[in-house]
């Protein structure tokens, strides 16, 4: 009979990581804040559909935004040229943003002064998909030269995600991407997802993606 003892240390982290994640939630929610995790691989387009969801609900909307990557400040530097709030996370090589990271960060934002905390976490399909920031919504990004077999690959991220932007759709002409066999692999996975197809290129579906952020950040904000 072995007397081994085994640890899951990925369960308690992952529990514990949970547990804090409902805390940064119940805080943001005292304050009226509407948080949103936005997550994709590498170069689908996270920071340019944040710059164009910024230029088009500056006038309604305070949005602060947490940048992650694993070594640069790039995107944030981007942000921050636009009059935005902006916190970077250098995760120094995590694939992830999870709950203890985004509550250093928000230390460093004024909760009084926003309505909306957009996150843009680590490139990555596969990590961020199992890591609670606290945020009330998550949503991802598949852009077009990617593929359509993407919920095949990676079930998780498209079953976590309350909204799926499809971007780049300017280039669907030049593509064997199928929209409407990608809309029937992800429904499989997540009846109830949002798809927004969109280019941030040209602009196009940008305001029905704006529309369902903006409305999500309306059903945050405490009763009058």
């Amino acid at each position: 009979m072995s007397d081994v003892r085994l640890i899951d240390i990925r369960e308690e982290i992952l529990s514990d990581n949970q547990e804090l994640a409902g805390k940064i939630r119940r805080d943001l929610g005292r304050h009226g804040v509407f948080m949103l995790n936005l997550m994709s691989s590498p170069g689908a387009g996270k920071t340019s559909l944040i710059l164009r969801t910024l230029s088009t609900l500056r006038d309604r909307v305070r949005i602060g935004v947490i940048e992650g990557d694993i070594a640069s400040s790039v995107d944030a530097e981007k942000v921050s040229r636009e009059g935005v709030p902006a916190v970077q996370l250098r995760t120094g090589g995590f694939c992830h943003l999870d709950a203890p990271m985004i509550e250093r960060a928000l230390k460093e934002l004024d909760l009084t002064d926003l309505d909306c905390i957009i996150i843009e976490n680590v490139g990555n399909l596969v990590c961020p998909a199992e890591f609670d920031t606290g945020s009330q919504r998550r949503a991802m990004i598949l852009s077009v030269p990617e593929g359509d077999d993407k919920p095949l690959k990676y079930p998780l991220m498209f079953s976590v995600c309350d909204a799926l932007v499809v971007n780049k759709v300017d280039y669907l002409g030049t593509s064997d991407f199928d929209l409407e066999r990608l809309r029937e692999r992800v429904c499989k996975l997540n009846p109830d997802i949002r798809i927004f197809p969109v280019s941030c290129k040209t602009g196009e579906g940008i305001a029905e993606w704006t529309g369902w952020l903006a409305e999500q950040v309306a059903g945050a904000r405490p009763p009058a």
